[in-house]
């Protein structure tokens, strides 16, 4: 039983939905989401907003080392 199934709420500022995934707290505050705490909780929407910049970003590092 993790937090999120105990009903952990979404760690962005300003935001109250349940959270759906939780990601490193670095990686969240990269993609540009204003997070609170250890762990970033995310609800749907940011979860969203998160993929497409890590998306991004993480097609840049595959160009840049060459896989």
């Amino acid at each position: 039983m993790g937090k999120i199934s105990k009903g952990q709420k979404c760690t962005v500022k300003g935001c109250e939905n349940d959270a759906l995934r939780s990601i490193n707290v670095g990686k969240a505050q990269a993609a540009g989401l204003e997070v609170e705490g250890r762990t970033a909780y995310l609800c749907e929407t940011h979860y969203k907003i998160f993929k497409k910049v890590n998306k991004k970003t993480s097609q840049i590092e595959k160009w840049r080392h060459g896989i």
